[in-house]
């Protein structure tokens, strides 16, 4: 694997652990602040304003000084905010930290798509399907090693620490192996022609709805088992997890699928088969029909999100790093409706009702995947 691969693949992997080693040190920052469970949704809702807003730097800085200087500085910030976290004894330094960790969180997940972008360019394959399967193991890694601190009776938040210095050495690491992409201001491209901003929209709603199905499951899926359909606490995480197994699969198997069918045919059958998870989650009459609901839902998120964003980077080539920065803000704004959405639709049994939405908006973008350019050039 040459050493730029290497690179970006353990960006996407660095920041798999590093969101799950946060999200799942929340129980430990509660017990430590004496948190409400409100206030922890208002700081998942506050680390994706963050995020947002760390796309945009991301972007600032790819314009000046390129995608490489982009994601290093947005593992350098996530350094600093994750070492804060782990060391906060105090609610004020502690939503500093969390909210100085969302900005960092958006920059990197920006700067690692321009990166994988440029890559992809450079190889002629496609190669984003595989970067976004090392994230899910990334994250997968995460929890089992907060679990595994916590069978050891140590608090989350130590690990949390731990992965700073891993953020650490991939900002400095990054400065020599990353790509050394060209910013948009040297190339001359932002006189010479402006941002497509319909297509923007066109492809960041593929983004959008992946992400409003994902936030559904992830926030509500556990929780629909349980109390909607009665599931014991032993099924009801499965779901969950065959969901991620899914996505993992898929996402796996999306770069050769889009070497032998194109593009837009495999982003139009992950849709397709997203829609007809959430349908078997819906009509289901039991929960293993749920939880097959679930594991066909990730074949959507799992194939969706790298499409879009390998498209994204095809719109406008020579501003491809400003394109990505703003298709990668679709992502949090899913992840907010995901989370949210489901719960006003319904609960207990009528949760199940909470998933017609990511349905309808899966079939509603079938349009656009349609559009979609059929190869990797």
């Amino acid at each position: 694997m040459k050493p730029a691969t290497l690179m970006v693949s353990a960006a996407y992997a660095a920041q798999g652990v590093g969101y799950a080693a946060v999200v799942t040190a929340l129980p430990a920052a509660k017990d430590r602040m004496g948190l409400h469970d409100a206030v922890v949704a208002a700081i998942l809702l506050g680390v994706c304003v963050a995020a947002a807003l760390g796309s945009g730097l991301a972007d600032t800085i790819a314009v000046r000084r390129g995608s490489r200087t982009a994601l290093c500085v947005g593992f350098g910030v996530q350094c600093v905010a994750l070492a804060g976290i782990s060391l906060a004894h105090h609610l004020p330094v502690y939503l500093a930290a969390v909210a100085l960790y969302g900005l960092g969180l958006g920059t990197v997940d920006a700067g690692s798509n321009m990166q994988a972008v440029a890559l992809q360019a450079r190889a002629g394959v496609p190669m984003l399907g595989r970067l976004y399967s090392v994230f899910t193991v990334g994250s997968v890694l995460g929890a089992l090693l907060s679990a595994a601190v916590a069978a050891l009776h140590v608090s989350a938040l130590t690990l949390v620490g731990a992965v700073a210095f891993v953020q650490l050495g991939l900002a400095a690491a990054g400065r020599r192996w990353l790509l050394p992409t060209v910013p948009a201001r040297d190339t001359g491209a932002k006189a010479r022609a402006p941002l497509p901003r319909t297509a923007i929209w066109a492809v960041g709603s593929l983004v959008l709805v992946a992400y409003v199905l994902d936030s559904a499951v992830s926030t509500w899926s556990t929780i629909y088992l349980s109390d909607g359909l009665r599931a014991s606490a032993v099924l009801a995480p499965v779901a969950y997890a065959v969901y991620q197994a899914t996505v993992l699969l898929t996402r796996l198997a999306t770069d050769p699928a889009v070497l032998r069918w194109g593009r837009r045919a495999v982003a139009v059958a992950a849709l397709l088969g997203g829609a007809t998870g959430c349908a078997l989650i819906v009509l289901g009459p039991t929960a293993a029909v749920a939880v097959v609901g679930f594991a066909v839902a990730g074949l959507a998120v799992g194939a969706v999100v790298p499409i879009a964003f390998a498209a994204a980077g095809q719109l406008l080539p020579a501003r491809s790093d400003e394109v990505i920065a703003r298709v990668n803000v679709f992502n949090y704004a899913g992840a907010v409706a995901g989370s949210v959405v489901p719960g006003l639709l319904g609960t207990g049994a009528a949760l199940r009702f909470g998933f017609v939405a990511p349905a309808l908006a899966l079939l509603l973008v079938l349009p656009v995947a349609r559009r979609l350019r059929p190869s990797v050039p």
